[in-house]
């Protein structure tokens, strides 16, 4: 069972950064597992309408962050520790998605991988491994 689902992680997206546009959207949340969808504007794309890797790493490490939330429910500290992506080939289309799976997760830390394609692509354009730091509970210690 997820803690938080995919109404509840737009809705906090939108407010979190103040996107107008809704370009960018939670489609799936379930136990572990996320996936987010980007739909590619200029402002995305390199020469020869590739999309940029900047913007592939932005979408693997939003979906990551919305798999530890599946599992954490909303919290906002946790923060990226480690994020290394393997960009596999050309990424070009008008929809981009990202399908993040938690492959471990303890007290303190949660791995995941992430894969990046053009929507309907069989094969990833880009791989990603992301490691985030979740905030302990504070131990009583002043």
């Amino acid at each position: 069972m997820t803690k938080m689902t995919a109404d509840e992680a737009n809705t906090f997206l939108r407010g979190a950064f103040a996107t107008k546009d809704n370009r960018t959207e939670v489609t799936l949340m379930e136990d572990g597992r996320a996936v987010m969808r980007l739909v590619a504007d200029e402002s995305n794309l390199r020469p020869g309408g590739y999309i940029s890797g900047p913007t592939q790493m932005s979408l693997v490490d939003s979906a990551a962050y919305m798999a530890v939330m599946t599992k954490t429910g909303h919290e906002p500290m946790t923060v990226t520790s480690n994020l290394s992506i393997n960009f596999l080939r050309p990424c070009i289309g008008d929809v981009v998605v990202a399908d993040a799976r938690i492959l471990k997760i303890g007290q303190a830390l949660a791995v995941m991988e992430v894969d990046v394609r053009i929507e309907g692509a069989d094969k990833p354009s880009s791989h990603a491994v992301v490691t985030y730091a979740i905030p302990r509970e504070p131990s009583g210690m002043a």
